[in-house]
Parts: C-alpha cells; sequence; structure tokens
C-alpha cells in the first residue's frame, strides 16, 4: 500500500500537471463508484493535498474528491499498455485525462462538500510532531510499538516500510509496548520517523510491485531498505540476519542483534 513518501510523491506530481485544470466530464467504469457528478462537472481543481495516505483534490468554488489508493490503485496521467482496463474512473480535464487505476477494487474515491471527513492524527511531517508530541502519544499506549506506529489516528501516513524502516534506525525492537520506550528512545524514534520519509520522498518512494508516480515512473527507495523485505540478509549495522515475524497478520522486518 502507498504510505505518505508515495502519496506525497503523486500529490507533488499532480499538483504540477493539473492544479487548475477544468472537470469536463467523469466517466465511471466501476459501479461501485457513487459520485454525484453535476457537484463536480464543471469545477476547477483549486489545490491538490495529502492528508495521511489520502489524496484531497479542492475544487472551487467548493468541494472536494478523496481518494485512497489503498493496495493497489493508481492515479495516471499515462498509462503502460494494458493498465488502461483496470481504470475504474476517468477525469476528462481541459488538458487532457487522469485515469483512477485500480486493478484490485480496494482504492476508494469519495466526494466531500464540506472539508476533509475523515479522523487522522498528527502529520509526522509537520510542526506540530515533535519529539514531546511523540512522546505524549507512546505513553499513553501498551500497543506494540510498530502497531501504535502504523495506527492512522495516531500518526497519520505511516504503514509497515516505514514503521519497520524507523523502528531500525532507532534500534527499537517492534514488539516493545510504546509506553516503555524511553525519553532518549522516542527523540530516536521521532528522528528516525522523521528522517526516513524525508529520504524516502526525496527518491520518489517505495517500489515493490504497483505503486507508480503519476507519469508512471517507479519509486527508488527500495534502493535503500535497511530491514523491509530483507530476511535472511545481514544487517548493514551490525551483520546480524534480519528476520520476518508475524504482528496482527503482517509481515514485520527487524534485527535481532541492534534492536532492543
Amino acid at each position: 500500500m502507498p504510505e505518505l513518501p508515495e502519496v506525497q510523491t503523486i500529490v507533488r506530481g499532480l499538483r504540477e500537471e493539473i492544479t487548475g485544470a477544468q472537470i469536463e466530464k467523469l466517466q465511471v467504469i466501476d459501479p461501485r463508484i457513487s459520485l454525484p457528478e453535476k457537484k463536480i462537472i464543471g469545477k476547477r481543481i483549486s489545490a491538490i493535498e495529502r492528508r495521511g495516505k489520502y489524496i484531497v483534490f479542492k475544487l472551487s468554488p467548493s468541494g472536494s474528491l478523496i481518494f485512497h489508493l489503498r493496495m493497489s490503485g493508481r492515479l495516471l496521467r499515462v498509462c503502460a499498455e494494458g493498465e488502461g482496463r483496470y481504470s475504474r474512473l476517468v477525469l476528462h480535464l481541459d488538458s487532457g485525462v487522469l485515469r483512477f487505476v485500480n486493478p484490485r477494487r480496494l482504492g476508494t474515491v469519495e466526494y466531500s462538500a464540506n472539508g476533509f471527513p475523515h479522523e487522522l492524527g498528527v502529520e509526522p511531517l509537520s510542526e506540530a510532531f515533535t519529539p514531546r508530541r511523540l512522546r505524549g502519544l507512546l505513553k499513553g499506549s501498551r500497543s506494540p510499538v510498530k502497531t501504535f506506529l502504523m495506527d492512522q489516528r495516531k500518526i497519520a501516513g505511516l504503514g509497515n516500510i516505514y514503521a519497520a524502516e524507523a523502528l531500525w534506525r532507532a534500534r527499537i525492537d517492534p514488539r516493545r509496548p510504546a509506553n516503555t520506550l524511553t525519553p532518549k528512545e522516542g527523540h530516536a524514534l521521532h528522528s528516525g520517523i522523521v528522517t526516513v520519509l524525508k529520504e524516502a520522498i526525496e527518491h520518489m518512494g517505495t517500489t515493490f510491485s504497483d505503486y507508480r508516480t503519476a507519469d508512471g515512473t517507479e519509486g527508488g527507495f527500495q534502493d535503500f531498505l535497511a530491514v523491509y523485505g530483507k530476511d535472511g540478509e545481514p544487517c548493514s549495522r551490525c551483520g546480524t540476519k534480519i528476520e520476518r515475524i508475524k504482528q496482527g497478520g503482517r509481515s514485520t522486518y527487524l534485527c535481532p542483534g541492534c534492536q532492543r
């Protein structure tokens, strides 16, 4: 699933391409998508923003289109051969088309007349996300720290990849209860979260299978991952073999040698 860096990369690309474009037609291909066409057609995309893992098209004079890509969704200006058959929604703009490609049909799109309707936690790249704010959130949770990091009600945008990478950078075992972290560990975790997200954005995100930027380009941060998907390989810091365990039915990667 695209996480904060991937979604931010898509938003950045779309801003350059379609901000100010007018929506001339909606072509709804998936019958499960229900949108009030009369409230959308004719409006301009005045701004494109990210909130957690959501992509928000602000419309002028009012309303928003809100996309969540889930496991395999993409918003593409350019489709590779064969991708078009998975289009579930096509926005016909006065500057071209934008396709919501959704092979597994898990991605969502909704219209909101009154702002952003979902309750999310603090944005980890915002000024509000301070070491002190993180420590306060950690103290209030007995969940395993990796589970805590992936709770979108606590911190918006982190998922499996970057939670694992941030914990490795902070030398923290993902199974530790969140409220057992010391102030020093909390500060290290804050640094790990912020730095890994910024570096991943610089490399346009991580591509393993489905993720592509708005122009169809793959991300490049998969070449810089330390633990995610590296089970059986030596840790680049201490040489211990990376392990894969299950947490909440999902794979978690860690180094048992230097994550405590």
